[in-house]
């Protein structure tokens, strides 16, 4: 597989690694267990104690997201319905090749909705509570307050995913991969909606405060189904709010996006276009993610989001 992928590692933090930097940035934790969580395309994560999630980017091009994680999570969490990571740890490596951040904050108890694997008409209640977040996210009031006093900036959708026809190539080069390496058959209804996407211009709206990345991976729902948490923000920005709402089309269909829409309001048709568009980019990302580090779990979950995404 070609190199030069989203998820390509620059450096990974290995769980002895992350002992030793722990240890030594926080006292408290010295000879607390370290172990493996995940590795996500910005980050390798590990659980410390059973209770502290660390993370330790792997790509130079990770890093200001991770700084503005650091800044606009403290301030937005209590303002949202349901939990998020807040950074509390905040530690340096001394590698002088890699002097970077890593972070700690309280482990979320949940699992992803791509490895809880639901049901669809089993997706309602993490629908309707992801709709009710991001309506609560997006709302004018929540950047309000947590620009005021701000000092770091918070760019404007800094990788264009509110602009389908911006990344439109690549796209179009992730499904091909797809199809070339027999993972998935081209569909004529993905291509006459990215078609269509297409011929939009920018986004002409307010832009509002966003998840930035908000995929199956990073939806967590409880034994119930209904939403844990929402992790993993280091592409929090302004944008227009189609770029958290592409989760809407990619992950639930049905009752289930009906009880998203229900939750979240009005999306007019514009909107749902950029959304559905993003939904297709992200759901190919992921499949073609996910067939190259042989996860099968999360292979299925995000073709499941190419149909979705058209239905």
């Amino acid at each position: 597989m070609p190199s030069a992928r989203e998820w390509t590692a620059e450096r990974t933090v290995s769980a002895r690694r992350a002992a030793e930097l722990i240890s030594h940035a926080f006292p408290q934790l010295r000879g607390a267990p370290v172990a493996a969580l995940s590795e996500g395309w910005d980050n390798t994560v590990h659980v410390v104690s059973g209770k502290w999630v660390f993370r330790f980017p792997r790509r130079a091009s990770a890093l200001p997201g991770f700084q503005r994680e650091l800044v606009v999570l403290p301030r937005v969490a209590h303002l949202l319905p349901r939990p998020v990571p807040v950074p509390e740890l905040v530690g340096m490596d001394d590698d002088p090749e890699c002097p970077w951040p890593f972070t700690g904050s309280r482990l979320l108890p949940g699992t992803d909705v791509a490895e809880a694997a639901l049901s669809e008409d089993a997706r309602v209640p993490a629908a309707a509570g992801a709709g009710a977040f991001l309506r609560v996210l997006h709302a004018p009031a929540t950047w309000a307050a947590v620009r005021e006093g701000l000092v770091a900036e918070v760019p404007v959708d800094p990788l264009q995913r509110g602009w389908p026809g911006a990344r439109m190539d690549r796209t179009r080069e992730s499904l091909r991969r797809l199809v070339d390496d027999g993972v998935w058959a081209a569909d004529v209804g993905v291509a006459a909606l990215l078609a269509e996407a297409a011929r939009l211009g920018a986004p002409s709206g307010e832009p509002v405060l966003v998840h930035g990345d908000l995929h199956v991976r990073h939806l967590l729902v409880d034994g119930a189904g209904d939403v844990a948490g929402v992790i993993d923000w280091g592409d929090v920005c302004l944008a227009d709010p189609a770029v958290d709402l592409a989760l809407g089309y990619a992950a639930f269909s049905g009752s289930a996006r009906t009880a998203f829409l229900a939750a979240y309001g009005d999306v007019d048709a514009e909107r749902e276009l950029r959304a559905r568009a993003l939904a297709i980019r992200l759901s190919a990302l992921l499949a073609d993610y996910a067939a190259g580090d042989s996860r099968p779990v999360l292979l299925a979950e995000a073709l499941a989001g190419l149909r979705r995404a058209v239905a």
